[in-house]
């Protein structure tokens, strides 16, 4: 089996210098990355910042000024007679962007920025707000009906603002299904670490891959999957009803015992984040930008505003006016970035592992995310009792994460999938796809003991095509985004019709 897996990675050795040079350009040119701070950033991380500096300005901040519409819309007891509420939308899309990374990526950040990588991912989450409102809107505004649900997303309002050119919706669609589809054995990945390391720390015990414990979480997540998937839409969502407060609660309340643990620390904590913030440490690379970088990056690839991943949630929600979506969007980015992603800022800088005041050799842990994770969870937890216990529930936590994402990448493959044809063959070929396939071979190859790194790197490939496209199609309908506002502005919230705005429309007729 491992000969196997091994020559499927090695096949796809060849997607790793594209993929690095794609994500990388222009860095990967001396003459560009000696710009100071400007040579720190690359293309896809100018486009997407640079978009959300745009749309916070030609919508009139709009983050600020409809964020309490946001939260009074998602408090609002409604029914969907077509499609879904707008908070099981909201619960939806956080089900994908609430993932791994809010603990991984964010560790992985203050690693290699330091504690003012913090900031920058508070500055980038801000300007993102404004460009999830705005693909958002798109996706309200293009949305399509199928039976007693909603589809739209990306590959919908890009066909429609290129012209109404089918190719453009095809090949957007055929991008995002297989973008979604090969993260899911990564997703499993992160989900069985995350229970293995809660069942080991629990019973005392380390078990291997090839032991009874790991054949049976791969045996009840790959029946789970299917289960849930093939129930559609709704059935999805009601999962992430269920799941998504659940984790988010306690992961907030685990995280503000241990702050509350080491009150002392918070003045620290925001002295470091701010000063960290324009500082050169020479622990962190010594160069006045890492921070920056690193923190912007890590804002935008978790809350993935502007990316168009998020745009297939959006538009399956039945709203009274398509802003409204997007004023909720807006939630989202900030429950993921100015909240999750903070609290594991929290636990990762209050320990400040890199001091050496821990008793940790820095150098030899800082490359590990998760190890660096957890200790900085043992040092700042007293007692042995309760960090076992607080380290399982974190661990589970993570668990759920990635478990929520994984339905979710699948889900979103479907609703994409409905462009190229609403047929129920084709649909239940897509979720067999994700269900028999992607979710089996990532529990194999777990159970294999391996990574297949050059396998995962395709998910990464598509996900900064994905980037190319999207952000440009908003730039291009930036008109009708704010057009949508201005008129949720001046009839507050009353009827929409498209015609209003100068285009026709499906739904909004």
């Amino acid at each position: 089996m491992n000969a196997f897996f091994d020559s499927i990675n090695k096949f796809f050795e060849f997607i790793v210098p594209i993929t690095d040079f794609l994500w990388d350009f222009p860095t990967n040119y001396k003459w560009y990355s000696n710009i100071p701070v400007l040579g720190k950033f690359t293309f896809a991380i100018l486009l997407l910042i640079g978009s959300g500096i745009y749309f916070t300005i030609r919508t009139g901040f709009v983050q600020i000024k409809r964020f309490k519409t946001g939260l009074k819309i998602l408090t609002e007891q409604r029914a969907a007679k077509t499609g879904i509420s707008p908070l099981a939308a909201f619960l939806l899309s956080s089900a994908m962007r609430i993932g791994p990374g809010n603990i991984m990526g964010v560790t992985g950040a203050v690693s290699v920025g330091g504690p003012g990588a913090l900031f920058w991912m508070w500055v980038s989450a801000f300007f993102g707000m404004s460009l999830a409102f705005a693909e958002a809107v798109l996706a309200q505004l293009f949305k399509e009906k199928k039976d007693k649900e909603f589809v739209g997303g990306l590959p919908f309002y890009g066909m429609k603002i290129f012209g109404n050119r089918r190719w453009v919706g095809v090949f957007l669609s055929v991008i995002f299904i297989i973008y979604a589809l090969f993260c899911v054995p990564g997703q499993t990945f992160h989900l069985f670490t995350a229970l293995g390391s809660a069942v080991d720390t629990l019973t005392g015990v380390t078990h291997g891959r090839q032991s009874t414990v790991y054949y049976a979480i791969g045996i009840i997540l790959t029946i789970s999957v299917i289960i849930i998937v093939f129930g559609g839409l709704r059935r999805v969502t009601k999962v992430t009803d269920y799941l998504v407060p659940i984790m988010a609660v306690i992961y907030f309340a685990i995280v503000i015992i241990i702050v509350l643990v080491n009150i002392k620390l918070i003045p620290y904590f925001f002295k470091e984040v701010f000063v960290g913030a324009f500082k050169v440490e020479a622990v962190f690379g010594g160069v006045f930008g890492i921070a920056l970088s690193q923190g912007v990056k890590r804002g935008l690839m978790s809350n993935e505003a502007g990316q168009g991943t998020i745009t297939m949630a959006a538009a399956v929600s039945e709203n009274k006016h398509p802003a409204e979506q997007g004023f909720v969007q807006i939630i989202g980015v900030f429950l993921d970035t100015m909240v999750i992603c903070t609290l594991t800022g929290f636990l990762v800088v209050m320990a400040h592992l890199w001091t050496g005041e821990a008793g940790v050799a820095w150098e030899s842990i800082r490359n590990s995310k998760i190890t660096v994770y957890m200790e900085s969870v043992k040092y700042l937890i007293p007692g042995t009792s309760l960090d076992s216990a607080v380290q399982s529930i974190l661990s589970l936590c993570y668990a759920l994460f990635a478990f929520t994402t994984l339905i979710g990448l699948i889900l979103f493959a479907e609703i994409s999938g409905n462009f190229i044809t609403k047929s129920s063959k084709f649909i239940n070929f897509i979720r067999a796809l994700g269900a028999f396939f992607f979710v089996p071979f990532g529990v194999l190859t777990v159970l294999a003991g391996l990574e297949l790194g050059n396998l995962w790197y395709i998910s990464d490939f598509v996900n900064i095509m994905v980037v190319f496209a999207n952000v440009p199609i908003l730039l291009v309908a930036s008109k009708l985004v704010v057009d949508t506002l201005k008129h949720y502005e001046k009839n507050e919230g009353g009827r929409f019709v498209s015609k209003d705005i100068g285009v026709e429309t499906d739904v909004w007729k």
